[in-house]
C-alpha cells in the first residue's frame, strides 16, 4: 500500500491515512482491464454529450479498438479526458476521437489547469475561418435556445460546457451580441 509506506517515511499524515483506510480498495490499472474500456467509453460519452447537449449515440468500432490498444498511464481519468475532448470536437452523432496517441498523452497532464488546457487546445487546433464560423453558429444556436441567458445552470455557458467568462470572451472575439441573437 503506497500511503502506508508514505506514513512510515513521514511523507503522509498518519491521522489522515487511518481516516481514509477504513475500507481500502485496490483497483487494477485500466491497462490491465481493457475489456472495461468500451463500457467506460460509452458511459463517459453519454455523460459528456448530455452535459454539452450533444446527440452522440455511437462509438465506431475502430475508435474502441484504438482506445483499447493504449496503455492508459493516467488510468480512468485519462480515458475520461480523451472522451471529453472527443465529444467537444465531434460533429454529428458518431464519436470521433480526433486524436493520435501523442496528443492523448499531452491532454491529461494539462486537464488540471483549464487555462493551460485551453492554450494547448488552441495550439493543437488553431482557429481557422471555418472553425470560427462553426463555433459562432453553435454559440448563436445555444444562445437562442436559452433565450440569451449566458450564465447559470440553464445558461448557454453550461450547455456548451465552458465557463461564463470563456463564453463571453468567445462571443466578443466572434462578434456575437445577445441582442442581435434574440
Amino acid at each position: 500500500m503506497i500511503c502506508g509506506k508514505w506514513v512510515e517515511d513521514r511523507q503522509f499524515r498518519s491521522d489522515l491515512f487511518y481516516r481514509l483506510n477504513v475500507f481500502p480498495l485496490e483497483l487494477p490499472p485500466l491497462r490491465d482491464r481493457p475489456e472495461d474500456i468500451p463500457l467506460l467509453a460509452k458511459h463517459f460519452t453519454q455523460k459528456m454529450a448530455r452535459h454539452m447537449n450533444r446527440a452522440i449515440d455511437a462509438i465506431p468500432t475502430e475508435a474502441l479498438r484504438q482506445l483499447m490498444s493504449w496503455d492508459w498511464p493516467g488510468n480512468v481519468r485519462e480515458l475520461e479526458n480523451v472522451i471529453e475532448r472527443a465529444v467537444l470536437l465531434t460533429r454529428g452523432n458518431s464519436l470521433n476521437l480526433h486524436l493520435n496517441v501523442r496528443q492523448s498523452r499531452l491532454l491529461p497532464t494539462l486537464n488540471e489547469d483549464s487555462a493551460l488546457r485551453s492554450s494547448m487546445a488552441q495550439l493543437l487546433h488553431p482557429t481557422t475561418p471555418e472553425n470560427d464560423e462553426e463555433e459562432r453558429q453553435r454559440i448563436v444556436q445555444v444562445l437562442r435556445e436559452t433565450n440569451g441567458i449566458v450564465a447559470g445552470p440553464r445558461g448557454a455557458a453550461t450547455r456548451l460546457g465552458m465557463k461564463r467568462t470563456t463564453l463571453l470572451s468567445r462571443m466578443q472575439r466572434l462578434g456575437i451580441s445577445v441582442r442581435e441573437v434574440l
